[in-house]
């Protein structure tokens, strides 16, 4: 059992000395030549250069809009005149921003009774730049009499974007809203609600839906127990009864206007025109 056979060959040994590396790549992927920024530099987080879920447009736009200064333009119009994609494209990219948190679209309206949307553009979706860490408020104890803290308001259900919030389309929808309490009085909105409604009630305007239609469709059907969140119901509704875009019209060409023949007073000749009179050639 202790010999040893000297004429087996030796084991080669492990060239990494018996260390398990990973075998390295020395071809393909990303190579970055990085150099530190000084001047003119945004820092955007990976959660929006490397989402999951948003398309690159959205995320090219989302590094765009977070790199301007407060106060610029960022409606669909401005956007579509400083890149090459088209007006439906960046409007949809905008909705994919919005709906995972990146930008917050509002409609209030000015002193002068005007309303405008209002844009903010969020780098950490879900917080603030109000948010700091604080130690935590120490635990009150229940009493006899004492109220406990409400529990915070459940978010309304998003509602359809429009592709162009015109301003007399805004007015039209704050209308047809306050005048929902008129069919229903359960249907009674507060601002809050209504500029939250405002923009789901445009997006149907905006499809060449009437407002007597609209009107007859948030208010039709109504179930008869007491409406808790009405305006839950009424942002539902809103999306999920939006109706298609209509189909694209060419405009018609107008009529081409044949006058009727009148004789010249001059030189008797026949010419079309509105009115008896003279002809071109006795004109000039």
């Amino acid at each position: 059992m202790d010999t040893q056979h000297t004429s087996v060959r030796p084991h080669a040994q492990s060239r990494n000395g018996g260390k398990n590396h990973p075998q390295r790549r020395t071809c393909g992927g990303v190579i970055h030549d990085n150099v530190r920024h000084t001047t003119r530099f945004t820092v955007v987080g990976n959660h929006l250069a490397q989402h999951a879920e948003l398309s690159l447009l959205a995320i090219g736009l989302g590094v765009h809009i977070q790199s301007l200064p407060s106060g610029a333009a960022i409606d669909i119009r401005s956007l579509s005149a400083r890149f090459p994609e088209g007006k439906a494209r960046i409007a949809a990219a905008l909705r994919e921003l919005e709906a995972h948190g990146y930008l917050r679209r509002t409609c209030e309206r000015t002193s002068s009774g005007r309303i405008v949307t209002r844009t903010v553009s969020c780098n950490q979706p879900g917080r603030t730049g109000g948010d700091t860490e604080t130690e935590p408020e120490p635990v009150k104890p229940k009493g006899p009499g004492r109220r406990e803290d409400k529990a915070p308001r459940r978010a309304l259900p998003a509602v359809p974007q429009p592709a162009y919030p015109a301003s007399d389309l805004l007015r039209t929808a704050i209308d047809v809203l306050a005048g929902l309490r008129r069919q229903d009085p359960r249907l009674l909105l507060s601002a809050s609600d209504a500029e939250h409604l405002a923009p789901g009630v445009v997006a149907w305007l905006e499809r060449h839906v009437p407002p007597s239609a609209v009107h007859l469709a948030l208010t039709s059907d109504l179930p008869p127990e007491p409406l808790h969140r009405p305006a839950a119901l009424l942002a539902h509704r809103l999306a999920a009864q939006l109706p298609p875009l209509p189909p694209f019209r060419a405009p018609e060409t107008p009529p081409v206007i044949r006058h009727p023949l009148h004789n010249c007073e001059h030189c008797d000749r026949a010419f079309r025109g509105p009115e008896p009179g003279t002809c071109g050639a006795c004109r000039s």
